[in-house]
């Protein structure tokens, strides 16, 4: 038997003629219609051969009965014979297309040519009902990908033309009209609208934009004209990591797929080798008619099929992460999934995570001696090139700030940021902005602070200058989020690189059990693991020094609208909205998952086993084998569209 089953609901058809036709976003395309419009008429001349078989075999004989049976059979079964013929030169000698290619083959030959027809034709009746739930199902998906903008209308020459989004290069300026969508990131230069997020974020509430003000590719624009100037290509844009984000997530399978994928590699051989052993073994031991034993083991046959378990387990998740995308989470995979219901703790960082991350400058203290204005300046060359909130804070207070020609920038992670450039002599000036460690390291006492806000210590040449004192607030929905997790039974945790007093006044706010301050990232990890296992843990944060954090945790999430590209790339699922919030809402989507795929697992083999018993009994036959087949595949997919559409 071949590595993987192949099997119409776990993969396309083999179609010989072709590839599929298209899915439309609504409706039935028209390969479907065709199909369906097939379907009604052998079901028609199924059902009437049925009704009036005794006056039709008087009129046209047996032969001509099997005829009329014939064309239903023919039109149904032409398909599944090409694709059983592709699937058997592919070397899967156990597809469902062969098995049930067989099965009607061999009840035909068992003078069954009724049920032959009737499995054929509500086999074929089934797959395409199955398809229609599958498509309904991966709606939030494809709408996802459809909001994809294809063209820019780029400004040159002050005219307008349509270019691919994939040819636009940074710094050119495009002209964005109302309803349309923003094909690329980037600054506002002219006008005024509101903009609708949806698509990125799964919030509907409009956002204001200005002259100045930052917009992201995908969102729409509802109001006036905007000129807009590209930051970078397409490939850079939070809409392009968003599909590819979710075109590859359910390359990442779950232990729980896995398993089902393995379990149905020996679940197929071992129900055919019981058939053959049901077909033969009886009529020899207890000479009994074969035809009966045969037709029984047929019906184990038809049954054997794991289509049930192949298609609903992985549409259960792929149905997961949809619905999370749709509610501006992303997810890389459905082992995320599973993995945050293994959750024992959540531990949140703070700046940006549960505090809004847009800070101001309250307090400007400069040393003994100094001068506040110097002070201002100093911390500004230290910052000038650190995009973190707080420098940008910083940047913000020190207007008249003009970056030297000369100035070298250096981050010293966990520290904070050092600047150098040479003076008018030619002696280079080092200057020095962070936390009191990098302070120490540079041999300097600084003093306590103990009012809420984040401290800025700033030193030049040697000397400490002074301090600013920058605020941050909670966010609206910190609190919520908190008690929402806790109502779980889970351990909250807030670890930061702040100061005691800061990550202490929030943690106090919030209520969160455990807090610890002024970690540098490697700690944060030494943090993590002695609150639990790994694999226990959910880490949510959004700066570069919480990728190791991210990257070590059982499941990072990261912030995705304030959250660097380290944190982004390291986490394996991404709030878009950066609402603390949605960390309760994801670890509900996955129950509802992990509901879902168990009802479905249970109902299929539950109903599986009871017709095999059954058939082994006399007491079924190929129809309710057939539904046992693809009737429970198709309950199981409709099981997933109503626990999804439930949950929202």
């Amino acid at each position: 038997m071949s590595a993987a089953h192949n099997c119409a609901c776990c993969r396309a058809p083999v179609n010989p003629a072709g590839p599929p036709a298209r899915i439309g976003k609504k409706g039935l395309n028209p390969e479907q219609k065709r199909r369906l419009a097939v379907l009604v008429f052998s079901l028609a001349v199924f059902a009437l051969s049925m009704v009036f078989e005794a006056a039709l075999r008087s009129i046209l004989g047996t032969r001509g009965l099997y005829f009329i049976y014939a064309l239903p059979y023919f039109f149904c079964g032409v398909p599944v014979f090409k694709s059983a013929w592709a699937s058997l030169r592919s070397g899967d000698y156990f597809s469902e297309f062969s098995l049930m290619g067989f099965a009607t083959v061999a009840a035909i030959l068992l003078n069954h040519p009724a049920e032959a027809v009737g499995v054929m034709l509500f086999y074929s009746l089934g797959e395409f009902l199955q398809e229609l739930a599958t498509q309904n199902s991966r709606g939030s998906i494809r709408a996802l990908l459809a909001s994809r903008p294809n063209t820019a209308n780029v400004l040159e020459n002050g005219s307008t033309r349509a270019v691919p989004v994939e040819e636009v290069e940074p710094g050119a300026r495009l002209v964005i009209r109302a309803g349309d969508k923003i094909p690329l990131d980037g600054l506002v230069l002219s006008g005024s609208s509101q903009l609708d997020e949806s698509p990125l974020t799964g919030e509907s509430m409009p956002v204001d934009v200005g002259i100045g003000g930052r917009v992201n590719a995908g969102c729409i624009n509802l109001g006036g004209v905007l000129e807009v100037e590209a930051s970078g290509r397409f490939a850079d844009t939070h809409m392009a990591r968003i599909l590819d984000m979710v075109e590859h997530a359910m390359s990442r399978k779950s232990p729980t797929e896995r398993f089902i994928t393995r379990f149905a590699r020996y679940y197929t051989p071992a129900v055919l080798c019981a058939a053959a052993l049901v077909a033969v073994l009886p009529p020899l031991l207890q000479e009994e008619a074969f035809a009966v034993w045969i037709y029984r083991a047929l019906v184990l046959l038809v049954v054997s099929c794991p289509c049930a378990l192949l298609v609903s387990v992985p549409l259960g998740y792929f149905g997961g992460i949809g619905l999370a995308s749709r509610r501006g989470i992303l997810v890389k995979g459905g082992n995320v999934l599973d993995g945050i219901l293994k959750t024992r703790a959540v531990i949140f960082d703070k700046t940006g995570t549960l505090t809004r991350g847009r800070f101001t400058v309250t307090a400007v203290v400069p040393a003994p001696g100094q001068d506040e204005s110097a002070l201002l300046q100093a911390a500004a060359l230290a910052e000038c090139a650190s995009g973190h909130p707080i420098a940008v804070s910083i940047m913000e207070k020190a207007e008249d700030f003009q970056r030297p020609e000369n100035l070298k920038i250096r981050e010293i992670a966990g520290q904070g940021m050092a600047a150098s450039c040479s003076s008018s002599a030619g002696v280079e000036d080092v200057y020095y902005a962070g936390n009191a460690l990098l302070m120490r390291g540079l041999g300097l006492a600084v003093p306590e602070v103990r009012e809420p806000g984040s401290v800025v210590y700033v030193a030049h040449g040697g000397r400490y200058l002074g301090y600013l004192l920058v605020s941050d607030s909670v966010k609206p929905d910190a609190a919520e989020a908190v008690a929402a997790l806790k109502a779980r039974g889970l351990k909250t945790a807030l670890f930061s690189g702040d100061r005691s007093a800061v990550v202490s006044f929030v943690a106090d706010k919030l209520k969160i059990d455990s807090w610890r301050a002024e970690l540098l990232p490697g700690n944060k990890v030494e943090a993590i693991a002695s609150v639990a296992p790994a694999a226990g843990v959910t880490f949510v944060g959004d700066g570069i020094n919480d990728a190791p954090s991210l990257a070590f945790a059982g499941v990072g999430i990261a912030m995705g609208g304030i959250g660097s590209e380290a944190a982004i790339e390291a986490a394996e699922a991404v709030i878009l909205n950066d609402s603390p919030l949605k960390v309760d809402e994801l670890y509900s989507i996955a129950r509802t998952v992990r509901k879902v795929v168990r009802q479905n697992i249970a109902g299929a083999l539950g109903i599986k086993f009871l017709i095999m018993v059954l058939g082994l009994g006399g007491l079924s036959g190929l129809w309710e084998a057939v539904f046992a087949d693809v009737g429970v595949a198709l309950l199981a997919v409709l099981n997933v569209v109503r626990a999804l559409r439930k949950h929202t």
